[in-house]
């Protein structure tokens, strides 16, 4: 099983970044997937969820209205759209996968994701 984010670096505020999260090794169709970030000091923060039938994807309230998550199921990868950048977007990105296949109330748990990532720096500082 393998994740494989891919796109972080540095952004400057008010900037655009585009993570990608590349999958191999079981069923991606079958998986919901996650992104997850870890600030420096802080616990890991659910930011969204995109379910196994590609049903509208949930967003933290943090994020809500600047970052937008896009499954690709022909290339078994999943994106991360991030703008208007702010400093505390500032983390490692993880996505991670969970076999429940769908997203809701329960998706901000951090237990629910069965395989993740290594992660991807994402700094975001003028």
């Amino acid at each position: 099983v393998q994740l494989v984010e891919s796109g972080g670096g540095l952004a400057q505020p008010g900037g655009s970044l585009r993570l990608s999260c590349a999958t191999s090794g079981f069923p991606f169709d079958a998986y919901a997937i996650g992104w997850i970030r870890q600030a420096p000091g802080k616990e890991r923060e659910w930011i969204s969820c995109i379910s196994a039938r590609n049903v509208k994807p949930l967003h933290a309230a943090s994020v809500m209205g600047r970052f937008t998550t896009h499954r690709d199921s022909a290339r078994s990868t999943v994106a991360l759209q991030m703008n208007s950048l702010k400093p505390e977007d500032t983390a490692v990105y993880y996505c991670a996968a969970d076999i429940q296949g769908t997203c809701g109330s329960y998706s901000w748990r951090i237990s629910n994701y069965n395989f993740w990532g290594q992660g991807t720096q994402v700094t975001v500082s003028s």
